[in-house]
């Protein structure tokens, strides 16, 4: 059987729902086709996110990342407010805990300011004042945009908006291959005038059948939260630490969830293959193989010290040691509060194999027949609506380019 569409969007998390709401409104008359391998949209990283809402401040000016997320912010609190989803608009606290952090919180303070994001310079004082158990050295900053809301209902939402404006939904239907110029799936053949693929942690793979991703290849990071038992309100903003600017990863902090719940992480824990949720889940040998020789090459090799990652990193597996980490930051954190690991998610964060770096922007490759979404990483829930825009807007010209 073949099935014949305009667009064929490989992907039904948050970036691939969205885009493909996109292209309705870029290129109308058209039909627009969205395949996911799972049973529904979302059942990975949109919908394992932690929930927040990002304000943009911890990025540089020149990147995507820095271009969409104030945006992002807006938009999509405003798409909760109109859809009447819940929202927390409980802000964030980005704390010190020594001299050399204060340099840092310049720093995020100045990118912030670059970014056009409303940030707050606060005495430890006024920072007690947002938040009684928060602690820092001196100073803090505070961000009155950061909120959080339930991943999982803004995707019910959005996956209920494309379908009433016109996309084509298939779930449980898996790329397989490209034949040609079709698409071979689980349940027959595509025959796509233009391919999105926003595959999420299996972008790269697509992306190689298509010629793209040469030098890219993701390695998954474990991301696990450990939930709070203590009463709802118990603490009343997310805290953070300052973050090392050199890697993507924003340490163990405090998140409030929509509903007011504490939790503490998350961790950034490698992965051995790219759907390891727990221990021997969805095992795939050839993955391991490949996943660990990266590993292996990063750990002697690479430019931002992936050994000591690593090591710090697989050391959160002990409660003891998160509850640790989150007692840097707030009063009065004791680990019998701490019982409860919550579901893990996988980040598909894409590595520079030429550079032996981890890419800390967002990364798009694509020509007139096909477009490669290879790390719409955190913040990307956050920036979803417009990064669609931005990400329909360079087909709209690589399809110029052809008929010009």
């Amino acid at each position: 059987m073949v099935t014949k569409t305009d667009f064929l969007v490989i992907g039904g998390g948050i970036i691939g729902i969205s885009v493909a709401r996109e292209l309705i409104k870029t290129f109308p008359d058209t039909k627009i086709t969205l395949i996911e391998k799972e049973n529904d949209c979302g059942l990975h990283a949109s919908g394992r996110n932690s929930g927040v809402l990002h304000a943009g401040f911890y990025y540089t000016g020149d990147s995507l990342k820095a271009r969409f997320t104030k945006d992002g912010n807006k938009a999509l609190t405003n798409y909760c407010e109109e859809k009447k989803i819940k929202i927390n608009k409980c802000g964030k606290l980005v704390v010190a805990k020594n001299e050399n952090d204060l340099l840092l919180l310049d720093e995020l303070l100045k990118r912030g300011k670059t970014n056009g994001v409303s940030l707050n310079k606060v005495s430890e004082e006024e920072a007690k004042c947002i938040e009684p158990r928060a602690k820092t050295y001196q100073r803090a900053l505070f961000s009155p945009t950061t909120s959080t809301v339930s991943p999982q209902e803004v995707l019910k939402a959005m996956k209920h908006d494309a379908l009433s404006e016109g996309v084509k939904i298939l779930s449980g239907i898996k790329y397989v291959k490209r034949v040609k110029n079709n698409i071979l799936t689980s349940d027959g053949i595509f025959d796509a005038g233009y391919i999105i693929n926003a595959a999420g942690l299996y972008a790269d793979v697509i992306a190689h059948d298509f010629g793209f991703s040469k030098q890219y290849k993701i390695l998954p990071f474990k991301g696990l939260y450990l939930y709070s038992n203590e009463p709802i309100g118990s603490i009343r903003t997310n805290i953070y630490p300052v973050p090392d600017l050199r890697n993507p990863f924003l340490g163990v902090h405090f998140t409030i969830t929509v509903d007011g719940n504490v939790k503490i992480g998350p961790t950034a824990i490698p992965a051995f293959w790219r759907e390891q949720y727990n221990f021997f889940d969805n095992f795939n040998l050839f993955e391991f193989v490949d996943i660990v020789n990266r590993e292996i090459d990063l750990f002697m090799f690479s430019k931002f010290d992936f050994k000591k990652l690593a090591i710090e990193e697989i050391q959160k597996y002990s409660k003891l040691k998160m509850v640790q980490l989150a007692f840097m930051l707030a009063s009065d954190v004791q680990e019998k509060h701490y019982k409860t690991w919550g579901r893990s998610g996988i980040r598909a964060q894409l590595v520079n194999l030429k550079e032996k770096k981890l890419e800390m922007d967002f990364v798009i490759e694509g020509n007139e027949k096909s477009l490669h979404i290879l790390n719409a990483v955190s913040p990307g829930f956050t920036c979803a609506i417009p990064f669609a825009k931005h990400v329909c807007d360079k087909i709209n010209n690589l399809l110029k380019g052809v008929k010009n």
